[in-house]
């Protein structure tokens, strides 16, 4: 069974994307980093939890750097991140914060990854924020929204280097 979500992206968009200049490269970070500073807004607006959030700057990041890439597919990274977030609370409200439940949650997360063919490492991190966490409040729905729009920048970027690519074709 060949597992989807560790599966590199096409030759052709990966070997262009290795090729961009200068100007193509930080026109294609624009998109992650614009994506990060929206959900660092809505963090900021809505919640004082902000590290809960860290992971997902990765992943803006691995999408920037790999969009083709089975890791960063839609799928891949709402399985992971959400299922990660899922039983990161539920191990801190069972354990409360501590290593026994990080310890149990980034277990959980990665098997779940893996049974489910949706391996996106920075997933683990999440599981670890959640887990660990200090105070009452739940985030769930807005880290949802958060990788809601994570997930979107997955559908920017992919028509981002398509659309480089048809240019690189071009010249």
């Amino acid at each position: 069974m060949e597992q989807e979500s560790l599966r590199p992206g096409e030759r052709i968009t990966r070997t262009i994307r290795q090729r961009l200049h200068l100007r193509g490269e930080l026109m294609l970070a624009a998109l992650p980093t614009a994506t990060v500073l929206l959900v660092l807004f809505l963090v900021e607006t809505l919640s004082e939890q902000r590290l809960l959030f860290a992971s997902l700057a990765s992943s803006a990041f691995l999408i920037y750097m790999d969009p083709e890439h089975g890791t960063n597919r839609v799928r891949t990274l709402v399985i992971s991140q959400l299922g990660a977030a899922v039983l990161g609370l539920a191990a801190f409200m069972m354990l409360g914060p501590g290593y026994t439940g990080a310890a149990l949650s980034m277990v959980a997360t990665i098997l779940v990854m893996i049974l489910s063919d949706a391996v996106h490492p920075p997933a683990v991190s999440t599981a670890l924020s959640f887990s660990l966490r200090a105070g009452d409040e739940s985030n769930i729905a807005l880290f949802a929204i958060a990788v809601a729009i994570t997930a979107g920048l997955v559908v920017m970027q992919r028509a981002a280097v398509w659309m480089l690519a048809r240019y690189s074709a071009r010249h």
